[in-house]
Formats: structure tokens, sequence, C-alpha cells
């Protein structure tokens, strides 16, 4: 199964780029994860915010097109799910031969139309967070999720 995190945004701080690289190394070989760092929209060529993220939409659906990927959204109004239910949608997914992007959306947040297409929408959290530090969740989480579908002990047990 391929993972990606798909991502805008500049260089991340170091702490941070190494905590979702010890993550996403934990993650076993038939779990094939990796970050796609995309370069937001020029905030000074004239044009709107909406066009700014249609335009970012367009290179998500190319890219997530292109490998055939499940579009799950981080979306603060989307569903919050609890480890366990990130571990069966995992299982499913994985049974279902899909390969699945989550998408981080830059300063601006997201496309309406991108969310309204994406086979999930995911809230990590009601507040808001750092996109580097929304990364970090994300990996952890993966990593958390495929350990417990491996059968590894789970801490609230």
């Amino acid at each position: 199964m391929r993972v990606k995190i798909i991502a805008f945004g500049q260089r991340l701080p170091d702490w941070m780029a190494a905590g979702v690289d010890d993550y996403l190394r934990r993650l076993p070989r038939d779990y094939r994860a990796e970050v796609v760092e995309l370069k937001p929209e020029a905030r000074d060529r004239g044009k709107t915010v909406a066009q700014m993220l249609t335009a970012e939409a367009a290179r998500i659906e190319e890219l997530c097109a292109a490998g055939g990927m499940l579009k799950v959204v981080l979306d603060e109004r989307g569903q919050l799910w609890d480890t366990r239910q990130l571990a069966q949608k995992l299982t499913q997914w994985r049974e279902a031969a899909c390969d699945v992007a989550f998408i981080l959306g830059s300063a601006d947040g997201l496309d309406a139309g991108l969310k309204a297409g994406a086979d999930a929408r995911w809230s990590l959290s009601p507040l808001t967070l750092p996109h580097g530090l929304a990364r970090i969740v994300v990996a952890e989480q993966l990593y958390r999720a495929v350990s417990l579908n491996a059968g590894h002990p789970y801490h609230r047990e």
C-alpha cells in the first residue's frame, strides 16, 4: 500500500522533519509512505484566494489521479477519527488494494471542490495546528494505526 502525505509549505524546522521521518521510517515496508511537499501558489500575482486554491487543487488532483489514490483531506470540519477508526479505515483501504493520499492544505486551506470530491475528510482536532505539527500527527497516527492492525498492544487497553 502506498501512502502519501501531500502538504503545502516551505521546509520544516529540523525537529519537525525529523519527527515525520521517524514515524514514517517505523512503518513496515509494505506501507510505502512518503511526504510530497508542494510549493504554495504565489500570493503576489493578483490572483484571488479562490483562484490560488483552485490551482493548488489541480496539482493535488493530478498527483492523486496519476497514482489512482484515494483522497483524504485534513479539514477541521471533517470527521474526528480515533486511532481504532483510522486503523479500520487503513484495513479497508488495504483490502481494497487502494493507495491513499492524506492532503494538508496551504495557509489558505483547501479548495471547496477538492474537499467535496474527497473520499474522506478527517479532522485531527478542532484546534488550529501548525502545518508541520499536523504532518507529525498524521505520521504518528499512521504508525500507531498500522501497529494496532499488526497486533501490537494498544496503550488504552
